[in-house]
């Protein structure tokens, strides 16, 4: 096999195996071997069939992205960014999920804007929560990139017929057969040749699906070694329809289900039990997941848009909560997500010390890892994949670099970012996506997005157009 040697790197964030931790090493090499990293640390003295300058570089893990949309969510850039349902709390997953969705044509292109976004902000790693499409392993391994699918099914869908109630179509049959169909899918992931590919179980939502359908899909999680996420506490709206049907808190109907465990990834997370917008008589949400070992993965954006936030952050880590960062939505860039998940945290706490930008790190790789059940990746040390990193150090907007990573979370985001590997094979080099045509899948969105909003009003059930619900930011001439 080919032996590759990053030499003279003006930083790596190696892994310290004793602490546990991560940390700096200045001036060092690193080596890797058929997608396996061999050596970190100063002065690599071993055989170099291809040597890499490091010089001026910063190698770092590759990201780790545990909850992401790539099928629907780039085509809805300019269409969902200021809007939320008033009589839906602001959320917008009951009115407007529904209506704004790509069509089969554009899920391709769809996958690949989202995934060239991600490699550019240097995830290596994804948990893909989708819903099954034609072509979907191939396309993942088309892009280079190490992806957990997690094929989404549920009991029931839901509706609204008036903007304020929401609605729901219940076929349990129908939610057993796609979660074997997932199940069989998640087989197929893990014998497809990329090797890249791995499962996750993942029934949809809470509320829309049955108490079978959550205790089988997390036996067959449990059966199979792989993780399980729903997305739970997610909006008020969520909240308060499993408090009437079960009279616990969407936290605690997990909890008296047995679904809470290490294996276990809640998507969003939000609305506890003392969340300002939902109190409850019981105030231990917090402590239930921690306890646990469940995760939570926190996606700020998507919330941000309609005034949303958790509260927050850093006392979900304080609590012992493993914390785990996605995107959900555009942009799929992850350095931009970081920054928020900071900001966020901060404003809400109302206390700066309320996280730091080690603990962010540590969320964006080691704590999205375990959450997947990975301890190869998320971290730079002999043994793991070589999934990494380089970040041009010498870019203006890193200077000056008392800190490099605090330089790229709150300053240089992707601006900075070079090369990223993936199993030790290049995707992105120069700033540029050698997988696939970024520039040209996101010109194929903008006649999809076209078609999307000529369908809106058969969808909608106030039969609005696109451009009613969504109006411009200024009136068309």
């Amino acid at each position: 096999m080919t032996i590759s040697v990053i030499r003279n790197a003006g930083m790596v964030i190696g892994w310290d195996t004793g602490t546990r931790t991560h940390t700096y090493l200045p001036d060092a090499d690193l080596a890797f071997e058929g997608g396996v990293i061999t050596s970190v640390g100063r002065h690599y003295a071993g055989p170099a069939d291809i040597v890499i300058d490091g010089a001026g570089m910063m190698v770092m893990p590759g990201l780790v992205n545990i909850h992401s949309h790539p099928s629907s969510e780039p085509m809805n850039k300019g269409l969902i960014d200021e809007i939320g349902s008033p009589g839906f709390y602001n959320s917008s997953l009951y009115e407007y999920l529904p209506i704004f969705r790509a069509d089969a044509e554009a899920v391709p292109d769809c996958v690949r804007v989202a995934l060239s976004e991600l490699l550019l902000s240097g995830v290596t790693t994804l948990a893909d929560l989708s819903m099954a499409h034609p072509g979907w392993l191939d396309l993942l391994a088309e892009a280079g990139m190490r992806v957990c699918i997690a094929p989404m099914f549920r009991s029931a869908r839901w509706f609204t017929k008036n903007g304020h109630l929401v609605e729901y179509d219940w076929n349990e049959a129908a939610g057993e057969k796609a979660m074997a169909e997932a199940l069989s899918l998640i087989e197929r992931a893990k014998q497809h040749p990329s090797g890249r590919l791995f499962g996750m179980v993942t029934p949809a939502q809470i509320d829309t699906c049955s108490e079978g359908l959550l205790r089988d899909s997390f036996a067959e999680a449990k059966a199979r070694g792989v993780a399980w996420q729903i997305h739970a506490a997610q909006s008020v709206s969520e909240f308060h329809e499993i408090t009437r049907r079960h009279g616990y808190t969407p936290i605690g109907w997990l909890d008296h289900l047995g679904l809470l465990s290490e294996r276990s990834i809640i998507g969003h997370g939000i609305f506890l039990d003392d969340h300002p917008s939902t109190p409850w008589h019981t105030k231990t949400d917090l402590a239930r997941l921690a306890e646990t070992g469940t995760t939570v993965a926190h996606c700020p954006t998507v919330f941000a848009r309609r005034g949303i936030s958790l509260r927050d952050f850093g006392r979900y880590q304080r609590a012992g909560v493993n914390m785990g960062v996605g995107t959900d939505t555009y942009p799929h860039n992850m350095l931009d997500e970081l920054r928020l998940v900071s900001y966020l945290a901060r404003t809400q706490a109302g206390d700066p010390r309320t996280m730091n930008s080690t603990s962010l790190f540590n969320a964006a790789t080691i704590g999205g890892a375990k959450a997947l059940g990975r301890d190869d990746i998320g971290r730079l040390a002999v043994g793991c994949r070589a999934d990494m990193v380089l970040v041009d150090l010498t870019h203006p907007m890193m200077r000056p670099t008392h800190d490099p990573v605090r330089s790229l979370i709150y300053a240089a985001g992707d601006r900075a970012i070079r090369t990223v590997f993936v199993d030790g094979e290049k995707v992105v080099d120069n700033g540029r996506v050698l997988t696939m045509d970024y520039p040209a899948a996101a010109a194929a969105l903008q006649d999809a997005q076209v078609r999307v909003k000529a369908a809106v009003p058969n969808l909608d059930w106030d039969h609005r157009t696109a451009e009613a619900i969504s109006p411009l930011t200024f009136p068309s001439a």
